[in-house]
């Protein structure tokens, strides 16, 4: 090896192990500084909520706490607050709950935050909780009501490496982002963390099924456009179908045969996710939502999984696609199932509005473009 490449790879050696030593410094840090504003807020939870501090309490705090150690930042009072907050909210998953009762002298003050454990997080990964800044943390839990959607970005700040900025801009735009997660009652249904938030982020509220054009598919009674039709069309652009799930999705089949008990039943799209380890099943539906959909697939969910899958899988999940939803409704209802599914819409380009229609390329100069490149 000659020498400028030796000095080369001892310059990509050191610098790699100086950034993860500064990553590393970085982590330790926020999660020090994270499990200290969690206890401040409990101590101050315990102290304001019990009615034991009177009124003004943090504010003379933060006054006393700025005199006596001079050049402190982050001790406002509105951050004392956030602090609360902080642990208000992730408080019922903390190991031991701390009562009044606790606080009858001077060292146990000191010792509910100097010994205070850090909540247990069991739903989701303790190492993205604590990657992020507690800024991040605020953001998601004053905009951010639902539990499930709070893990889902805590996960996507760490995973994706957001600024503050981004987050913000998300959250901001995010009405119609949050609302992307389909309904689902994987919280409570899937176990693996992991898998929890591959789900979650894998499946959608609504899919655009722009390659599927009912007025093109010859001629039939309007009846007959119904689920079967949208089914042909769906495997015969399989591979468009797959890319708008996305990814890690293998087809198995549609109308896979079910046969158990006697019983003939039959999946209309049958997948497997390689992300997820388990069989996806999904259900096509022309109509409204409607609770029996649920059942039927959970039934189909219990089978795959007696019959169907592998001992080193994990347990199937259902979506079911329909035409149109109330997804107020359905969030309330589908939390009663113990199979995890979730219930997404689809729109066909049929569906599409003359302006969104517009705005797509042609056919014919998207093949002309194409030969041309060919030539």
């Amino acid at each position: 090896m000659a020498e400028i490449d030796k000095y080369n790879e001892a310059v990509k050696t050191i610098k790699t192990a100086i950034l993860q030593s500064q990553y590393e410094a970085a982590k330790s840090v926020n999660e020090k500084q994270l499990a200290l504003y969690f206890s401040i807020g409990r101590y101050i939870s315990l102290n304001t909520r019990s009615g034991h501090w009177g009124q003004g309490a943090i504010e003379q705090i933060s006054k006393q706490l700025d005199k006596e150690l001079p050049g402190l930042r982050g001790f406002t009072s509105r951050n004392l607050r956030y602090m609360r907050t902080f642990y208000e909210e992730w408080s019922f998953l903390e190991e031991k709950t701390i009562l009044l009762d606790d606080l009858n002298s001077d060292q146990n003050h000191l010792d509910v935050i100097r010994k205070s454990r850090f909540p247990k997080l069991n739903n989701f990964s303790i190492d993205c909780f604590l990657s992020i800044g507690f800024r991040h943390h605020l953001s998601i839990l004053t905009k951010i009501k639902d539990i499930d959607e709070r893990v889902f970005f805590v996960n996507k700040c760490a995973t994706e490496h957001l600024s503050y900025r981004e987050l913000e801009m998300i959250l901001r735009d995010g009405v119609c982002y949050q609302c992307d997660i389909a309904s689902n009652n994987f919280g409570e249904t899937i176990i693996s963390p992991s898998n929890k938030l591959k789900a979650l982020e894998m499946f959608k509220d609504s899919y655009l099924l722009d390659f599927i054009n009912v007025e093109e598919l010859g001629e039939r009674d309007k009846q007959d456009i119904d689920e079967r039709v949208v089914e042909q069309e769906i495997v015969h652009n399989i591979k468009k179908f797959i890319l708008k799930f996305g990814d890690g999705f293998a087809f198995i089949g549609n109308q896979y045969h079910l046969d158990a008990f006697g019983v003939d039943q039959y999946v209309d799209l049958l997948f497997f996710n390689r992300n997820l380890n388990c069989l996806v099943a999904v259900e096509l539906k022309k109509g409204v939502f409607k609770t029996s959909y649920l059942g039927q697939l959970s039934g189909y969910l219990s089978i795959l999984d007696k019959f169907e899958r592998k001992p080193h899988e994990n347990p199937s999940i259902g979506i079911i696609l329909c035409k149109d939803m109330d997804k107020s409704f359905v969030d309330f209802v589908i939390h009663d199932y113990a199979k995890p599914m979730g219930v997404s819409t689809y729109k066909t380009s049929k569906d599409m509005s003359d302006e969104l229609k517009k705005s797509l390329p042609d056919i014919e100069e998207l093949r002309k473009l194409i030969d041309s490149e060919d030539d």
